[in-house]
């Protein structure tokens, strides 16, 4: 078969398994979990796979299920990835009632997307066509969130580090991988069935920060004691006041939370502590904007006497999008949404652990939009238009798959042929090292 030919035995089959698809992102809605606590939605994916056969891997990262389709050869490998992980976001009305965990992200749709391109690539024939194999991926924790609980999971050795794709990374999931490809639904405001391509986004650091200070009665004694609160809020005036030292092309961001603000109200907080990440739109630009904001909270806490202990964790980096891969992506779209269907938003300030496999390999991660309303992250977020939601993001990846694989692998040898990786895998675990010491 030519490439027009399986494009279209793909669009039929794809058609043919929309209802489950649809039951699949409604399923793994109704039980969101947080990151690398994924296993009930783990088990949805595995389930997927053991229904059609697929081989996969288990456990990688403590929930990520890898699955592997052969081509006639094992030329090239792409793969196709959708996140486990839900994020916090009580309010919303499909929210667990515990956690207060709800997919507000919208990673139920990315790995409804996923397990659509699986099927339809397992189901329809066309394998025996392309010259390498897929790798439908269901990765864990995007979302950095519940930082100290990820923290004394790495402390516990049982992660190195808090995200899932940079654990991945690290774990050697992405060695036999050459390129990769994921969607992500937009917060583009207009309800228009539109794809944003070759974006880019902030990458940034993380930040546990605990202050020091001396606990006392809060009435009866208050001079003997050392306020870590008032320490924390001086320590933030600091960082304020260096806010318009940030160049606005650098998209610099600082927003904490305080986790922990003390004991009891009748005894001087002693033990007050924040969360928080630095993002930048370089790796440069995170680095000397941490550096700044680190000495703002040290000497703030150090104005009342207190002491800031700063522990800076590896975050995210900065999204790339691959030219030659966005290209080949772009005429699919065309093809399907035309000429208007595609938008360049350029730069967020939102971060993805994307930016990472992005650091190593050709990556894209376009952004679409049309298909929900309300903003990402919150209890309005829902799916308005199936079709925008799962099947032409689906239908856009599969058929860059064809363009990539089919005709011995010529357009994923265009790809890489012209990349140069950023980070070799031993650098880019030297830098996340260098944050850790920091």
């Amino acid at each position: 078969m030519n490439k027009t030919e399986l494009k279209e035995k793909i669009k039929k089959t794809l058609d043919s398994h929309k209802a489950e698809i649809l039951a699949l992102a409604k399923d793994i809605a109704s039980e969101p979990e947080l990151g690398f606590k994924e296993e009930k939605t783990a088990a949805k994916i595995k389930n997927i796979f053991a229904k059609y056969n697929i081989p996969y891997q288990d456990k990688l990262a403590l929930t990520g299920v890898k699955g592997l389709l052969k081509g006639k050869t094992d030329k090239y490998t792409v793969a196709i990835i959708g996140e486990l992980d839900a994020v916090p976001s009580p309010s919303h009305p499909q929210a667990d009632k515990e956690t207060g965990a709800a997919h507000a992200c919208g990673h139920n749709i990315q790995l409804a997307i996923m397990a659509a391109c699986a099927i339809t690539l397992q189901t329809s024939g066309v394998m025996p066509y392309l010259s390498g194999n897929i790798v439908p991926f269901a990765v864990p924790a995007e979302e950095y969130v519940e930082i100290t609980y990820r923290n004394n999971l790495r402390k516990a050795g049982k992660i190195k580090y808090l995200c899932g794709k940079s654990e991945l990374i690290r774990l050697g999931a992405f060695d036999d991988i050459d390129m990769a490809m994921m969607m992500h639904v937009g917060m583009e405001k207009e309800q228009k069935r539109v794809i944003d391509t070759n974006g880019t986004s902030n990458g940034f650091i993380g930040k546990l920060i605990q202050f020091q200070g001396q606990a006392a009665h809060a009435a009866g004694a208050p001079h003997e004691g050392i306020n870590a609160l008032n320490a924390a809020m001086v320590a933030l005036n600091a960082v304020n006041a260096l806010r318009e030292t940030f160049r606005e092309a650098d998209y610099v961001r600082f927003h904490p939370i305080i986790t922990k603000g003390g004991e009891s109200v009748n005894v001087v907080p002693s033990d007050v502590r924040m969360e928080s990440y630095v993002r930048a739109k370089t790796v440069d630009a995170m680095l000397k904007s941490n550096e700044k904001i680190n000495n703002a909270l040290k000497y703030g806490a150090k104005a009342v006497g207190a002491t800031a202990v700063i522990e800076d964790l590896p975050g995210q980096l900065p999204m790339l999008n691959n030219p030659e891969l966005n290209a080949i992506y772009e005429e699919n779209v065309k093809a399907i949404l035309g000429e208007k269907g595609i938008i360049h938003n350029g730069h967020i300030a939102g971060s993805t652990d994307m930016g990472d496999v992005g650091h190593i390999m050709p990556v894209i991660h376009p952004w679409y939009s049309g298909g929900t309303k309300g903003v990402l992250h919150s209890a309005d977020f829902c799916v308005t238009d199936d079709e925008m939601s799962y099947f032409i993001p689906a239908l856009t990846m599969l058929d860059t798959v064809v363009d990539l694989l089919a005709d011995d692998g010529q357009g994923a040898g265009h790809v890489l042929d012209n990349y140069q990786p950023i980070f070799t895998k031993k650098t880019y675990l030297e830098y996340m090292e260098k944050i850790s010491r920091a």
